[in-house]
């Protein structure tokens, strides 16, 4: 046991036979002065790691004090042997004194020598891969298993508290197997690092030599005077060759200028090859020619669509006057072109998409469909500008691309569902494209430049006009599909949907047939609706119950009206009219929603309480208003119906609008309203065949409406016989279908009076007066 100083080490650690400098601060030069003093210059060198001594330490030798090159005092320290350090003692000087016990080396066996031998051969792998051939000589001169194990310490591979691992480790048996452990760990870093390594210098090397390459394959091409491939000059031949307008033209060759200016690895190059790719796959040049047989035209019209002749009509008028103008030669003036702007409004069901499909065909054009439902986005319609990243021409441009010409019929579906959101207005938008005045210069964001839209056909479709911007709508030519009656469904059943039904489900002519009675019992009974979708639902269903049924029984089935409730059940559709007017107070209207034409049944009813009026039904605040001027009009003018105004005064009226979930809104039931309230206070029902509409003024006037068509559709598949409209929609009627006309008589009148007259039934007894009044 020896007293020696402490020398503290903070970045390295000794091991014995390793000479090391050493930085000297006060810590370190109080132990080297205190180790000079003494005659045999010895400390005790110990690793201080994160502020603690570790238990052993190494005795070593001070061989010279002196400067670092940069100037710094530091010793030079030997090594000798490890010793564990006990407790501090007192001494001369500021350095820290401890008795220090040397430790013996046991004897190893032969496991350490195969240790050895291992550790050799991975230190001299490790020592190769860094070019140290003099340190792989002086390894293999070491013969002692304890030189060999503690030279590691050199290695700079190994952390300080590895290296303070292998200081304390008992013998070179435990040393040597930490060190292989830890060689080989560092040998399978090493090689997944140099793969890496290799790999990226691989990757840098190719593109490296495919740069200098393709620089050189350029010069060798331009001295031959040869055009690149895939290059700017090849953008150049290709925009020459291609049958563009004179403007696109010289953008396009003012483009091909930037990219034969730009690196290419210039992101502006990306952008201009894609906008050039763009630009020559847009048909400028290519046109189809219109079908100038108007028979013909009708025939594929007629084939595809029962009824909607107003479509038909305005679609042959617009081929007769493409014929004539180019029987006379008359081109287009002053860049503007002979294409229409038509919107298909109707409910649901009707056929407006797939009408576009036949009238393309009708045209002999190349047809596209735009789907607009839910667009919030104005740059969907404009194209974004194309410096942002992704970005892509309008929809319009994309509609033209796909359909390879430059006078397609271009569908504009659900054109009411457009909504205005964060980045702009996408009906406003679409002012520009479908105004025929100016869409001969419309110009996408994408493209920048000037797109004749003039002859192409465009077809929206809408199922609620005023949900149309007003400006936008002024730019179309509204025609209204209103929907169909019940012989033009049986006839589109018998002809369209029941053949592709029928295919659909597997089945043919011979297997399965459906009356034309039981289509008209479904249409009527069973889905009364505006267009065919539930109807050929119902098709559909039948079907798949008959092809369940011949999976076991192959005998042809035959649907008729007396088994049609086997395969749909009872009907749901029934007419109501005369039970829902049989007691006073209670008057039919008809309306229109989203979905078409429908019967609205208005009840009144009167009690004790406060006077005054109560509206229910999800009233918005014009049917509001519509009950309160029925109310006023009757108040003021009902001694001219046997009213006494006291007894409405006196009362609590309660007017309720049935299907009370659904929101309801407009004037045309202000008759309606009237014709309740009068039925409720003279105790006379209203006729059950009688449907009416229109607005009422306090004067007792009936002011026009609109949706005329739609309601006496409605009142029709209802089962009404006789309607009320106002005298001023009287032109309206000769857009009803005749045999609609035929069942139905229509009254057309100017005033309440006549309404009143009309729609109640003939007083059995005198009109009761006061309380008794309200006890019917």
């Amino acid at each position: 046991m020896a007293t020696l100083p402490v020398l503290p080490l903070t970045d390295a650690v000794l091991l014995p036979g390793m000479v090391i400098p050493v930085t000297l601060d006060p810590t370190t030069q109080a132990a080297i002065d205190a180790a000079r003093a003494t005659g045999d210059r010895k400390l005790l060198a110990v690793p201080r790691i994160d502020g603690e001594y570790g238990p052993v330490g190494v005795v070593a030798t001070i061989e010279k004090v002196g400067r670092l090159p940069e100037g710094e005092p530091a010793a030079v320290i030997r090594g000798l042997s490890r010793a564990r350090i006990g407790s501090g003692v007192p001494g001369p000087g500021a350095a820290l004194w401890v008795e220090a016990t040397e430790l013996d080396e046991p004897a190893y066996a032969g496991r350490a020598r195969e240790l050895a031998r291992e550790y050799r051969a991975l230190v001299t792998s490790v020592l190769q891969q860094r070019g140290a051939w003099q340190v792989i000589d002086a390894v293999e001169r070491m013969t002692d298993l304890s030189e060999l194990a503690d030279s590691a310490g050199y290695a700079p591979w190994l952390t300080l508290e590895q290296k303070n691992e292998l200081l304390a480790a008992p013998d070179v048996t435990a040393r040597l197997e930490l060190l292989v452990g830890w060689v080989k760990d560092y040998l399978a870093e090493q090689e997944v690092t140099e793969q890496i390594n290799s790999d990226v210098r691989e990757g840098l090397e190719k593109s490296q030599r495919e740069f200098l390459l393709r620089q050189q394959l350029a010069a060798i091409r331009k001295e031959l005077g040869e055009d690149e491939p895939d290059g700017s000059a090849d953008y150049r031949s290709r925009v020459e060759s291609a049958e563009l307008p004179d403007k696109v033209r010289e953008a396009a060759m003012r483009e091909v200028g930037k990219l034969e200016r730009a690196s290419d690895a210039s992101p502006e190059a990306g952008w201009i090859r894609t906008w050039l790719d763009t630009v020559l796959e847009m048909p400028w040049g290519t046109r189809t020619e219109d079908n100038t047989d108007l028979a013909a035209a009708r025939a594929v019209l007629d084939a595809d669509h029962a009824g909607l002749a107003d479509v038909k009509d305005r679609i042959l008028e617009y081929l007769a006057v493409r014929n004539r103008r180019a029987e006379r030669n008359l081109g287009v003036v002053g860049g503007r072109g002979s294409g229409a702007v038509l919107a298909l409004a109707g409910p649901p069901g009707v056929g407006k998409t797939s009408l576009g499909e036949s009238v393309a065909r009708a045209l002999g054009r190349n047809f596209v469909r735009v789907s607009l439902g839910g667009v919030r986005d104005e740059a969907e319609i404009r194209g974004h500008r194309r410096t942002y990243v992704g970005a892509l021409p309008g929809r319009i441009v994309r509609a033209l691309r796909e359909a390879g010409s430059m006078n397609p019929v271009v569908l504009l579906d659900e054109v009411d569902k457009l909504a205005a959101g964060y980045a702009g207005d996408p009906a406003a938008a679409l002012l520009e494209v479908l105004d025929p005045a100016q869409n001969h210069t419309f110009r996408d964001h994408y493209l920048e430049v000037d797109l004749d839209l003039s002859d192409v056909l465009f077809l929206a479709t809408a199922n609620v006009v005023e949900s149309i911007p007003g400006p936008l709508l002024d730019r179309m030519e509204l025609v209204t599909l209103d929907g169909y009656t019940e012989d033009e469904k049986v006839a589109i059943a018998r002809d369209h949907l029941l053949p592709r039904q029928r295919e659909r489900a597997g089945l043919t002519v011979d297997e399965v047939s459906v009356a034309d009675e039981a289509l008209a019992l479904i249409a009527g009974e069973y889905t009364r609706e505006a267009g065919v979708r539930q109807l050929e639902r119902a098709l559909a269903k039948i079907l798949r119950k008959v092809a369940v049924t011949l999976a076991t029984d192959p005998t042809p089935a035959r649907v008729g009206t007396d088994n049609l409730a086997g395969y749909l059940g009872r009907p749901k559709f029934t007419p109501e009219s005369a039970e829902r007017t049989a007691v006073p107070g209670v008057a039919t209207g008809l309306a229109v929603t989203g979905a078409g034409g429908d019967v609205l049944f208005i009840e009144a009813t009167s009690m004790e309480g406060e006077p005054g009026l109560t509206l229910t039904g999800q009233l918005g605040d014009v049917m509001k208003e519509s009950a309160q001027i029925a109310l006023s009009y009757l108040r003021s003018n009902g001694r001219r119906f046997g009213i006494d105004p006291n007894a409405l005064a006196g009362r609590r009226i309660h007017v309720h609008f049935p299907a009370g979930a659904v929101p309801k809104d407009g004037p045309s039931a202000g008759i309606t309203m009237v014709t309740a309230l009068a039925s409720l206070v003279t105790g006379r029902p209203v006729r059950p065949e009688f449907g009416m509409t229109g607005e009422v003024t306090l004067s007792g006037r009936v002011l026009p409406i609109g949706g005329v068509k739609q309601k006496l559709l409605a009142a029709h598949r209802a089962g009404l016989t006789e309607v009320i409209i106002p005298a001023r929609n009287e032109p309206d009627l000769d857009d009803l279908p005749a045999e609609v006309r035929e069942a139905l008589t229509v009254h057309t009148l100017a005033d309440v009076a006549d309404v009143l007259a009309l729609a109640l039934r003939p007083a059995d007894v005198k009109t009761l007066d006061g309380p008794a009044l309200f006890a019917v």
